[in-house]
């Protein structure tokens, strides 16, 4: 393995890189020739560039753009798209680039990456590998969280359509029309010295900064060796309702030592009946479930300046 610096430097002075743009993403179709055109601008030497409409072979898509060796894979989508690039980055000789073509850009935003197409390619340009922590859901890595709940039901059901006209507000439209028959669970964490137990419609465990396009907390991110476990609402719908607006509009006011916060580094998350666990917006098993940190596990471009610890 390269150093960061080394690595940095070669992606600067060779511009090697992969790209790959998941075309079905809210922008990404519109995007993916400019993508191609802002990255020959800025000198790069794109060794193979895919734009990949059937969202089935985007993971089989990313390991073949992998397997060509280069030193930067940029990947353009949604937090789906991105979070399935880290897992296949994690621990590897490559940084990961980041063009946030999605509806929240949740990754993106925690990273510090501009939501603007030709800045978050000068990012790629003259930014810096830094090294961010990953969660893992079981063994599963994951960039921004873990659901239970609701948020698993929705992720199930929203309309891609739906996604691709209303943007990020599709996730709430689709939470409303679910809530009226949604049950809610008895969920308890376990840490190394605590117990936690909450009756809740909705659970998440986050690893990164930013949850539905707005901050979490003030002080949370992917590079802090935390996780941020958190209900939102007790088991009314008022609740549920109450704290998601309250969560959107003052998170960047709040800190992870006020309550309803619980930050370890690693944790046990049971419910009262297996619930299906939704990981960065894909389905992925049913509670009981570990999880842990990966720290520093992924390489990525950041901007000049970002912290790295």
């Amino acid at each position: 393995m390269r150093t960061k610096q080394e690595l940095g430097e070669a992606i600067r002075r060779e511009r090697r890189a992969v790209l790959v743009v998941n075309a079905h993403s809210r922008r990404g179709r519109h995007l993916y020739e400019r993508a191609c055109a802002l990255l020959a601008s800025a000198g790069f030497d794109l060794v193979a560039h895919h734009p990949v409409e059937d969202v089935g072979r985007l993971e089989r898509t990313l390991a073949e753009a992998a397997d060509l060796g280069p030193d930067l894979l940029i990947a353009g989508g949604g937090d789906g798209t991105l979070s399935a690039a880290a897992r296949l980055l994690a621990h590897r000789d490559m940084a990961l680039g980041l063009l946030p073509m999605g509806t929240t850009n949740n990754f993106a935003r925690t990273v510090g990456v501009p939501l603007r197409l030709d800045r978050a390619v000068d990012v790629l340009a003259t930014g810096t590998v830094v090294d961010v922590d990953l969660g893992l859901a079981g063994d599963t890595p994951f960039t921004n969280h873990v659901g239970v709940g609701l948020s698993a039901d929705v992720m199930l059901t929203t309309p891609p359509r739906l996604k691709r006209l209303t943007g990020r507000v599709a996730y709430p439209l689709t939470a409303l029309a679910l809530l009226t028959r949604h049950r809610p669970l008895r969920a308890t964490i376990r840490t190394a010295g605590a117990e936690h137990t909450y009756v809740t419609r909705q659970l998440y465990v986050a690893n990164g900064g930013f949850h539905a396009g707005r901050p979490i907390t003030a002080d949370a991110d992917a590079d802090d060796r935390l996780l941020v476990a958190y209900p939102v609402g007790g088991p009314s719908r008022r609740g549920l309702l109450r704290d998601t607006v309250r969560n959107a509009t003052t998170g960047h006011r709040r800190t992870l030592h006020e309550q309803p916060f619980v930050a370890v580094g690693e944790l046990w998350l049971e419910t009262d009946r297996p619930a299906p666990v939704e990981v960065d917006g894909e389905l992925r098993g049913r509670t009981p479930i570990r999880v842990g940190l990966a720290a520093n596990a992924l390489r990525v471009m950041a901007p000049v300046g970002t912290v790295d610890r």
